[in-house]
């Protein structure tokens, strides 16, 4: 497995796009290094952010089940 991700294997990674991807790189939300004028992204980094956007997810998933049963929507 690499080390390093391009701009283009992050966003796949991530499933997100590349420009998405850059807001992230440029707000600070996920790090990257520059390698001339190019962008990497460690695959530990990419992992670690997916990781924490998916365990967000499912927190909010979880409570919006939790809500739609207490209303009786049949979830």
């Amino acid at each position: 497995m690499k080390d390093e991700l391009t701009i283009e294997e992050a966003a796949d990674f991530l499933n997100v796009s590349r420009s998405y991807l850059l807001d992230l790189l440029e707000s600070g939300a996920l790090p990257c290094r520059l390698v001339g004028t190019d962008r990497r992204v460690r695959m530990e980094d990419a992992g670690r952010y997916k990781e924490q956007i998916d365990a967000q997810r499912r927190k909010l998933l979880d409570e919006l089940t939790a809500e739609a049963r207490e209303l009786g929507l049949g979830y």
